[in-house]
């Protein structure tokens, strides 16, 4: 058994685009529209990912590990939705990567506080923990005092 993809649902296939490739770096791979069921499937990869993902795909399998977005186009509100628990990604930097999307805009609901892990949400409220490759790195400020911020 192998780890192939996570699916979220998202209400706005383009502010989920900007949210996980502009914003945390994904990269689109591949893309879907099935006219009859009325979907568009797009397949992102993490950077450090991209080698993986080729090679799974000149052996004919499944790409993995990738995340799968769903946009059905008739709209739906799926609310919370937290039943799925979250996505991880491994960083090499978590103050840089939580520096870049504060500054894009993205609020860091659990703040990186022990240089190791953090939580952010997309804009369809799916979180994302983050967390440092390695050991984590010394704590610093602002993110030692700064608190958790809505829901994660």
């Amino acid at each position: 058994m192998r780890y192939l993809h996570t699916m979220l649902r998202v209400r706005d296939l383009d502010a989920a685009l900007d949210f996980f490739c502009d914003k945390l770096g994904l990269r689109e791979v591949r893309r879907y529209d099935d006219e009859k069921g009325r979907y568009t499937n797009v397949f992102l990869d993490a950077p450090g990912d991209a080698a993986r993902v080729a090679d799974s795909r000149k052996t004919g399998r499944f790409p993995a590990p990738v995340l799968e977005l769903t946009y059905n186009w008739e709209r739906e509100d799926y609310g919370e939705a937290r039943y799925f628990g979250h996505l991880a990604y491994e960083v090499d930097d978590i103050y840089a990567v939580c520096e870049r999307l504060m500054k894009a805009g993205v609020t860091i609901n659990r703040p990186p506080r022990d240089g190791r892990m953090a939580f952010v949400r997309s804009p369809d409220r799916q979180s994302i923990e983050l967390l440092q490759k390695g050991a984590a790195l010394p704590a610093r400020e602002p993110w030692t005092s700064m608190p958790n911020t809505g829901h994660w």
